[in-house]
């Protein structure tokens, strides 16, 4: 996303007492100046929301590249489709359903290259499928914080995708169950069921890779 394709961003004077009055405001406010063409108003939910969507979807996905591309086409979105906002629903569950939504078909896409990638072997007369595994992610291990970022991400890379979404917005993003039923589509029954399954499942998995250090 170019700066210079939405105004102002990136441009912002925080000294600005028009910048300072719009910081002050909430989600839904700074909205309602984006639709009556107050640029900044933009670029402050920018800032607001960007660290925090490059969480979701990168924990989702697994993948820094194409979490960018997709944080970029998400605020694309937001900002060709202000008019189609309306105040009825927080800004935030609004926003986070265009990353879900992104980051699911994303995710499908992937899945059907992977079927392209993936090794037939014929073993006792069963054939079954191995995945070969994806090698994007290569972190720096020098710190014992990036070596359980690493396990975490990997374990929840291995649960199923309805688990992991719905753990992610639970227990990274910190969305209330409320907000979770709305962005994913699922009944509230559901999405607890869920994210307690997607706990478990999580739990266990870290349980086997990784055991942090005690002094």
């Amino acid at each position: 996303m170019k700066a210079s394709e939405f105004g102002m961003m990136g441009n912002l004077n925080p000294n600005n007492r028009h910048f300072d009055a719009l910081s002050q405001m909430s989600d839904e406010d700074l909205m309602s100046q984006f639709q009556m063409g107050t640029v900044e108003a933009f670029d402050i939910l920018v800032g607001r929301y960007k660290d925090p969507l490059t969480n979701y979807i990168y924990r989702f996905l697994g993948d820094m590249k194409e979490c960018e591309d997709l944080l970029q086409e998400t605020f694309l979105r937001v900002y060709r489709n202000r008019h189609s906002y309306r105040r009825i629903a927080k800004f935030s569950t609004w926003l986070y359903t265009i990353a879900g939504n992104l980051a699911r078909s994303e995710y499908r896409k992937r899945k059907r290259r992977r079927l392209y990638s993936l090794q037939s072997v014929n073993r006792d007369d069963e054939e079954y499928e191995v995945e070969i595994p994806d090698e994007t992610f290569s972190p720096d291990k020098h710190t014992e914080s990036t070596i359980q970022d690493f396990f975490i991400q990997e374990a929840l890379r291995q649960i199923p995708e309805e688990f992991r979404e719905v753990v992610v917005l639970r227990d990274v993003q910190q969305l209330a169950y409320e907000e979770i039923a709305e962005i994913t589509g699922l009944p509230m029954g559901t999405v607890k069921s869920r994210i307690n399954r997607g706990r478990t499942k999580l739990q266990a998995l870290l349980k086997e890779v990784y055991t942090p250090k005690t002094d």
